[in-house]
């Protein structure tokens, strides 16, 4: 429904019950799935592909280009999933030729003033609270919770069912199913809370406890303790997530708390 006030480009795909207060500017190329609602002052860029019952409020710029100088004018994109929630103020940039979009994952919450920032992909189910800020190329897995005013450095990659602590500085990798909490950035236990709130078992949080135990606990550098995971504790998804996620990790993933001096120990 267009309110007066508002400015829908004739060649915008807008769903039929989608809700348009006053003073929206859409631009051309840009789809919005059924149910959603789109607050005043909203401004939806070129590029952008919203999915179904969102709800975005007023203030949000969706698909503006890549604040990086090595943008040309590709045609690139913004993906958001159905059931998103994003709150005032919120800037979700869209992607480069490097990865073409950017994305933000079903079920997900942007708390006031998050900025996402060129070719980011954020999951499914994640909260990333007020002002929180990813530069360019970041991985938020799935059922991440990053606290308010948290600055993410480009590249990092934060994993599944993890929990960062408000004001962080995320300069290294955050391991699935952790809490990351302190300056710099450490290691502080599991999210247990979290993950028993989801649905896993004792027996899955303990074994979870016993991987990251190895791995910042006992003593071992990242290589040494993961041999031992690999040789010792039985093959799980969680175990295999867990390794898969250092293995893969450019950047090298946070130290354990007191032995932070440097960079990865891998």
């Amino acid at each position: 429904m267009n309110q007066p006030f508002s400015y829908v480009h004739p060649q915008a795909k807008i769903a039929d019950n989608v809700v348009i207060e006053p003073f929206v500017t859409i631009h051309k190329n840009v789809e919005v799935g059924e149910g959603t609602w789109i607050g005043s002052n909203v401004t939806i860029m070129e590029g952008a592909r919203i999915g179904k019952n969102c709800r975005i409020f007023p203030g949000a710029v969706i698909s503006a280009i890549p604040q990086d100088l090595k943008y040309k004018g590709e045609e690139t994109t913004v993906i958001i999933g159905d059931n998103v929630t994003i709150r005032e103020c919120v800037t979700v940039n869209k992607g480069t030729q490097a990865l073409g979009y950017t994305q933000v994952g079903s079920n997900t919450l942007l708390m006031a003033y998050v900025h996402i920032a060129h070719d980011c992909v954020v999951g499914e189910n994640c909260i990333l609270a007020n002002g929180v800020t990813l530069a360019g190329h970041i991985t938020v897995e799935d059922y991440a919770i990053i606290g308010g005013l948290t600055a993410v450095h480009q590249f990092v990659n934060v994993g599944k069912h993890c929990m960062v602590s408000g004001g962080s500085l995320v300069r290294k990798d955050v391991p699935p199913f952790t809490k990351a909490a302190r300056e710099p950035l450490s290691y502080v236990g599991i999210n247990s809370v979290g993950l028993r709130r989801r649905g896993f078992t004792a027996a899955q949080i303990n074994e979870i406890q016993d991987i990251y135990r190895l791995l910042y606990v006992r003593g071992h550098n990242t290589s040494q303790a993961i041999r031992i995971i690999e040789a010792e504790l039985p093959a799980t998804d969680e175990r295999d997530d867990i390794i898969s996620f250092i293995n893969n990790s450019n950047r090298g993933v946070m130290k354990g708390y007191g032995r932070n001096g440097g960079g990865s120990d891998r």
